[in-house]
């Protein structure tokens, strides 16, 4: 691998001489808040952990700063890019600043939301400073559409950054904490300044940092069974959970039976919860489901028979008739035998 130039990477000065060449504001509904500070892109590649071996997925590169730093240690770089203008020049921004890298980067010009494939090999690794508006939803979907992740170091708003590294029991363990440790194990890893940006947020940041699980989560429940069991716990976290998975269940009843079934007190609320026990509540209700089918289906076999039953019953009743008719043919044998005797 050929070495970078020195001042390949992106300054505060760079930046902003870019932004004014496109014609490019950062806009709040884009969650655009744009690196400035070399050192800060450096210590995030640090921290992710890239190798040189690594094929690396980013996405919203913005300008660029991260893209470069990335592209200074990783094989391969694949940028995500919604924005038209950002996704044209970047590109030339990589030619420019670090030609002998320049083909080694590629470039997807969609919103990552619909990402379902990359080019190039298999991505090893996601590092991004994520649109925070939508930083959840993106990364879940990573994660979910290419297993081959092993590795993911993303920059969020420090809430969510605490949201998503959130244990059970904790005040903010929720629905993001529960799906993203359903892929990986999670960690905060670092917090960022406000003043590495421009514009500068109104918020901190933070790094979090997930190591793709080396054995998924031993269940026969499928990833949206359990994802639907965490939201409806979650939607209502005040209630136990037998009131808070009602509606899931088809009934309180039903929701304490797959409760009871998984091992998990019906008082017991979302946010104290694992992984794996969402999971067992999903799988059970499975299970409980199938019980009912089976005795459901037991019920309607019973009916037949029961109807079959009462079908051989107006036979029976159709022979009285026919006794009636011999009764009724023997009636004009008694009258001739009478007048018979009458003419005798």
């Amino acid at each position: 691998m050929s070495s970078p130039t020195p001042d390949a990477l992106l300054g505060p000065a760079d930046v902003r001489e870019l932004a004014t060449a496109l014609g490019v504001r950062p806009t709040k509904q884009r969650g655009q808040n744009f690196v400035i500070d070399a050192n800060t892109v450096r210590r995030i590649v640090r921290t992710a952990q890239v190798r040189p071996d690594d094929v690396v997925v980013e996405v919203g590169p913005g300008l660029g700063s991260l893209t470069l730093a990335l592209l200074e240690v990783a094989d391969r770089v694949t940028a995500v890019e919604i924005d038209d203008v950002l996704a044209a020049a970047l590109p030339a921004t990589i030619a420019a600043r670090m030609p002998e890298r320049a083909g080694r980067f590629a470039l997807v010009h969609s919103d990552a939301m619909h990402v379902g494939e990359l080019p190039g090999p298999p991505p090893t690794a996601l590092v991004a400073n994520l649109p925070y508006n939508v930083a959840v939803p993106v990364l879940l979907h990573m994660l979910a559409t290419f297993p081959s992740i092993e590795r993911t170091l993303v920059m969020v708003q420090s809430e969510v950054a605490d949201r998503l590294a959130a244990a059970p029991g904790s005040k903010v363990y929720g629905v993001p904490s529960v799906k993203a440790n359903w892929y990986a194990e999670v960690k905060r890893a670092g917090a960022i300044g406000r003043n590495v940006f421009w514009p500068a947020p109104n918020v901190d940041s933070g790094l979090v940092a997930l190591t793709r699980r080396t054995e998924p989560i031993k269940t026969t429940a499928a990833r949206s069974e359990v994802f639907a069991v965490v939201d409806a716990a979650f939607a209502q976290r005040r209630k136990t959970l037998r009131a808070a998975l009602a509606g899931w269940a088809g009934s309180a009843a039903g929701a304490e039976a797959a409760l009871v079934a998984a091992g998990v007190s019906p008082q017991a609320r979302g946010e104290s919860l694992t992984v794996e026990e969402f999971a067992a509540i999903a799988e059970n209700k499975q299970a409980t489901g199938q019980e009912t089918q089976a005795t459901g289906q037991e019920t309607q076999a019973a009916g037949k028979d029961a109807q079959a039953t009462g079908q051989g019953t107006p036979a029976a009743g159709q022979g009285t008739p026919a006794a009636g008719s011999e009764t009724q043919a023997a009636a004009p044998s008694a009258r001739y035998a009478a007048e018979h005797e009458e003419s005798e």
